[in-house]
């Protein structure tokens, strides 16, 4: 069945999902460690998993597979979820494949280096409309895309 999986804590682009997703009728899950608020609708439902480490990482990693397009900003999930079939797209449009899946986690190893040795290398840069409407493409192309293959 083909379906959203969202790590929703800090997810940027949950109403376009909403919007693509009721639009082609595909079932959405937004899942997080704390409650949030969706709209009340058939294929739109929420699931909020335990505090523990990784824990919707954990869940969103089980459920992935090449029926799903699963939304993260989170490089080690993505590529969780790509060994698992599914497509990957980051918040800001970009997406994950199996060939830019190693190289991203190998910048994200030279960052977290860089941070632990005190290095100040700032944040990602900040989220524009321009990300928001890369997105809302991305996520429409990834659905149609399985949806026809189905």
């Amino acid at each position: 069945m083909t379906g959203i999986l969202v790590d929703a804590d800090a997810c940027p682009v949950k109403e376009e999902i909403y919007k693509v997703a009721l639009r082609l009728s595909v079932p959405v899950i937004i899942v997080s460690n704390s409650a949030i608020r969706v709209p009340a609708h058939a294929l739109i439902s929420r699931v909020v998993v335990g505090d523990g480490f990784d824990a919707a990482d954990d869940w969103i990693a089980g459920r992935a597979s090449a029926g799903t397009v699963c939304v993260t900003a989170d490089i080690l999930l993505a590529d969780r979820c790509l060994k698992a079939g599914a497509a990957v797209i980051a918040p800001n449009g970009r997406p994950f494949t199996t060939n830019s899946i190693g190289s991203a986690i190998a910048t994200r190893a030279i960052m977290a280096d860089l941070r632990a040795g005190g290095d100040a290398i700032g944040g990602p840069p900040p989220f524009t409309r321009a990300d928001r409407s890369r997105f809302l493409s991305a996520l429409d192309e990834a659905l149609v895309r399985l949806l026809r293959g189905r």
